[in-house]
C-alpha cells in the first residue's frame, strides 16, 4: 500500500512539473488523475487495499471537517446568545475499537470537536469516557460518536 501511495505522490509531482502549473487545484487534478492510472494498471491484479482505503480516508476528513464546523458553530452559538444551551454530561461510550492505536485516534477526534473531550479509557478498553457540553439525549450522542467518528476511523484502519 506504501509503493502505491508513493507512486501516486511521484505521478502527481510528475504531471505538476509537466504542466508548469504550481497551483492546489492543479496538484488535486494531477493526484486524481495519477490515482485512476495506477488503478487502471492494476485492474487485473486482484483487490489492491490502496484503492479502497483512499476514497475513505478522503471521505472521512470531509466528515470531519463537517463535524468540526458544525459543533463550532453550536459552541459559538451558546457563547454569543444570553441562555445557555448547555446541558453537560458525562458519558460511557461503548467501544468497538479494539488496538491502541483505534483507541487513540478515536479519542483524539473526539477532544478535537469543540464540545467534547475524551476523559479515560476503562482499564479493560471496552469503554471510552467522554464529556459532552449538549448531552441531551444519552443514547443519540452514543450513536452520534459511534455511527460518524468509530466506525468510519474503523473502516480505515481495518
Amino acid at each position: 500500500m506504501r509503493s502505491r501511495f508513493l507512486s501516486n505522490i511521484l505521478l502527481t509531482f510528475i504531471w505538476v512539473a509537466l504542466t508548469g502549473s504550481f497551483e492546489l487545484l492543479n496538484f488535486v487534478f494531477g493526484f486524481v488523475l495519477s490515482f485512476l492510472i495506477l488503478r487502471v494498471i492494476t485492474l487485473g491484479k486482484g483487490e489492491v487495499k490502496y484503492f479502497t482505503i483512499l476514497p475513505k480516508v478522503i471521505a472521512f476528513v470531509f466528515f470531519f471537517l463537517y463535524e468540526l464546523f458544525k459543533a463550532n458553530l453550536q459552541v459559538a452559538y451558546d457563547v454569543v446568545t444570553p441562555k445557555f444551551y448547555m446541558k453537560p454530561g458525562i458519558i460511557k461510550v461503548p467501544l468497538d475499537a479494539k488496538t491502541d492505536l483505534e483507541i487513540t485516534l478515536l479519542a483524539n477526534l473526539i477532544s478535537l470537536t469543540p464540545g467534547t473531550l475524551s476523559l479515560d479509557v476503562s482499564n479493560d478498553k471496552k469503554v471510552l469516557y467522554v464529556h459532552g457540553m449538549y448531552v441531551s439525549n444519552k443514547e443519540k450522542f452514543i450513536q452520534g460518536i459511534k455511527q460518524g467518528f468509530e466506525r468510519r476511523l474503523l473502516e480505515i484502519l481495518r
